[in-house]
């Protein structure tokens, strides 16, 4: 009789052991991340991605007992970072940036050492922005049409914060689409430009709505369209290009994050849940609202389908302007 309880409590404990084992194998197995993480953002330190990466971090920490640190490497409009977070060569590196890296850097730079749409994969889209055509008051133009016909008539220029940047590409779509020509002036950021555009120096030119609402509540530059297809909260009587006479008409941007494609799919399923968690709080939003960014937090597949219709969008634009850089 004891033989005969001991031998089912023996069969019972394996079947416990069969069924546990491989579960603790698993969490074993997806215990990530076992290291600090790093968030590399391939542009300057106050740059907006950085700003978001900064308050993704802590969010991200809390979520995974890791530390989240971020890793500034500008240059050549992110293909530094993006080298940088690729020969990391782990799953414990992360990417942070505004999605021309991927939508327009293979467009321009023709000697990459690397592919950014199939080297990375999205994990989600953060929060869209739109940019703003301004001019400085000298310009005498108080709507889009004003500047269109002024750039019939004369020689005009305008600045962006360089060659393959939002500015740049989303001026170019417009003027295609406008049929007249303007000189681009590239600055090393739009930084430079806004200061001379302020200055009077520079004509005119898209820039982020965050950097521009302080100079047009002075009176210091004059806002003409937004790149985006509806209106901003923020300036209201401000129509979009596609209301002022280009049907259509959307130059809308993202920032993003993306992790090299090593990494396994049911971790970036994670970290677009931990995310997305992080960007539904209201101080989150507000924060980034107050950026004049509209909080996304899309899926890795609608990411995906996004980057690569943009993608194809902006290839149109380069090719038109003969865009290349080595």
């Amino acid at each position: 009789m004891e033989s005969s309880v001991f031998a089912r409590w023996l069969r019972a404990l394996v079947m416990v052991a069969a069924w546990v084992l491989p579960q603790a194998q698993a969490q074993a197995q997806d215990a990530w991340p076992t290291k600090p993480v790093r968030i590399v953002v391939p542009f300057p330190a106050g740059s907006p991605n950085d700003l978001m990466a900064r308050m993704l971090a802590p969010e991200l920490q809390r979520a995974f007992g890791q530390p989240f640190i971020v890793d500034n490497r500008p240059g050549a409009g992110g293909n530094v970072g993006m080298q940088e977070a690729l020969r990391a060569n782990d799953d414990h590196t992360l990417l942070v940036g505004v999605d021309t890296m991927i939508t327009i850097n293979p467009h321009v730079y023709q000697k990459l050492a690397f592919r950014p749409a199939e080297d990375f994969v999205p994990v989600t889209q953060l929060a869209s922005f739109n940019q703003v055509l301004v001019c400085n008051p000298e310009v005498r133009a108080r709507t889009l049409a004003d500047l269109i016909a002024l750039a019939r008539k004369q020689p005009l220029s305008y600045g962006s914060g360089g060659i393959g940047t939002p500015g740049h590409m989303t001026m170019e779509m417009l003027l295609a689409a406008a049929q007249v020509d303007m000189v681009h002036t590239p600055y090393r950021g739009p930084g430079p430009a806004l200061q001379d555009m302020v200055a009077r120096v520079l004509p005119c030119g898209f820039l982020t709505t965050g950097s521009v609402i302080p100079q047009l509540r002075e009176g210091r530059l004059v806002a003409l369209a937004v790149s985006g297809s509806r209106r901003l909260a923020s300036l209201p009587d401000v129509p979009t290009v596609a209301e002022s006479g280009y049907s259509g008409f959307d130059a809308t941007f993202s920032e993003l994050v993306a992790a090299p494609r090593s990494m396994p799919a049911a971790r970036v399923r994670r970290l677009n849940e931990v995310i997305g968690t992080a960007l539904a709080k209201p101080e989150l939003r507000a924060k980034l609202q107050q950026m004049e960014y509209e909080p996304l937090a899309n899926s890795p597949e609608d990411a995906r389908r996004r980057l690569a219709a943009d993608a194809s969008r902006w290839g149109v634009v380069a090719k038109r302007v003969n865009l290349s850089l080595d």
